[in-house]
């Protein structure tokens, strides 16, 4: 009679990773404290031997942990911080535990997709504004790990997408409508941070594209690409108003870039709306206490969504996986 294949053990990966124990326990229990080219031979051994940490057996053997992860960068930005709302929200009323894991570097986002299936800590996964490449996809696929992307869409996986190239398009017909042909843009285009989403670029596309249908275009001068802070979105304000030629209307990537261009504005003693339009993107919370026109994109019920259609999958595995785009439209307030 055949004896049973044995499992294969810690001490196996380590043999083939060529590291210490102790390492591989990092690995999984600490990614950010391992460097990238270890983090990633470790991984390559536990892939290849299908090995099942000891920790991760029990809770299979268990029921529900009852937590939920989000994997976020910018967890502090006013938009992430609605979209974690929504999600909360649904999770409280299902009384599910919200865990953020919060993003800072590529290798930091490896290490949580590569640890968390592993592990099981969590029962399922909300990845915002990440890309994620086909063998992450496969991992969590292949751990069982429900998870549900916002901003970024796999075949494998539940997503929520957000089409921000019209978003611009739409801000475009609207500035176009009420007369205006002097336009600019500034907004975060080229940020450092390659492993995160960055709608902003599309947005600035979608605006582009949707003057250029109309006659008009966007020269460089007119464009200002700049960090997601008061201090440099001010400086690009005003670098725009102070052109030889200022535009009478400019489209800030986000609402809280467009709040620093109309602080300049009222500096500059440039009246609102009669002498500049103002559009922003997000409507965040605050834009309706400052009468900012805007596009809204729904944060709080992407987050939300998100949540639901975790919780569904995670108690009926079947389910079909959903890709949802939800749908965008400009909130004409005060400013333009």
């Amino acid at each position: 009679m055949p004896s049973r294949k044995k499992s294969p053990t810690i001490y196996d990966v380590a043999k083939l990773s060529g590291v210490s124990i102790s390492t591989i326990s990092r690995v999984l229990n600490a990614p950010d404290k391992v460097n990238s080219e270890t983090h990633k031979r470790v991984m390559n051994a536990i892939d290849q031997l299908g090995f099942v940490p000891r920790a991760e057996a029990r809770a299979r053997a268990l029921q529900n942990t009852d937590r939920i992860g989000v994997l976020t960068p910018f967890f502090t930005a006013p938009s992430f911080v609605q979209r974690l709302r929504g999600v909360a929200s649904a999770l409280s009323k299902a009384n599910y535990e919200l865990v953020i894991y919060p993003v800072d570097s590529m290798d930091h986002l490896q290490g949580y997709i590569s640890s968390i299936p592993l592990m099981r800590n969590i029962d399922g996964l909300i990845i915002m504004s990440l890309s994620l490449g086909d063998q992450d996809a496969q991992r969590l696929f292949n751990n069982g790990m429900e998870t549900v992307l916002i901003e970024y869409s796999h075949p494998d996986l539940n997503s929520i997408l957000i089409d921000d190239q019209h978003g611009g398009r739409l801000v475009a017909e609207h500035l176009v409508g009420k007369g205006h042909k002097i336009v600019a843009f500034l907004g975060d285009i080229e940020p450092p941070e390659r492993f995160a989403i960055h709608p902003v670029k599309s947005r600035l596309a979608g605006f582009v594209q949707g003057l250029s249908e109309a006659g008009l275009s966007l020269p460089k001068a007119y464009i200002r690409s700049c960090p997601y802070t008061q201090n440099e979105s001010r400086q690009a304000a005003l670098e725009l108003l102070t052109l030889p030629k200022p535009p009478t209307a400019i489209f800030a990537g986000s609402d809280f870039q467009a709040l620093s261009v109309m602080k300049v504005a009222r500096q500059l003693n440039i009246k609102i709306p009669d002498d500049l339009a103002v559009v922003g993107f997000d409507d965040i919370d605050v834009a309706d206490h400052v009468d900012l026109t805007t596009i809204r994109q729904h944060l709080d019920e992407s987050g939300r969504l998100a949540a639901e259609i975790l919780l569904a999958r995670i108690s009926e595995h079947d389910r079909p996986l959903q890709h949802i785009n939800l749908p965008l439209n400009l909130i004409e307030r005060m400013t333009g």
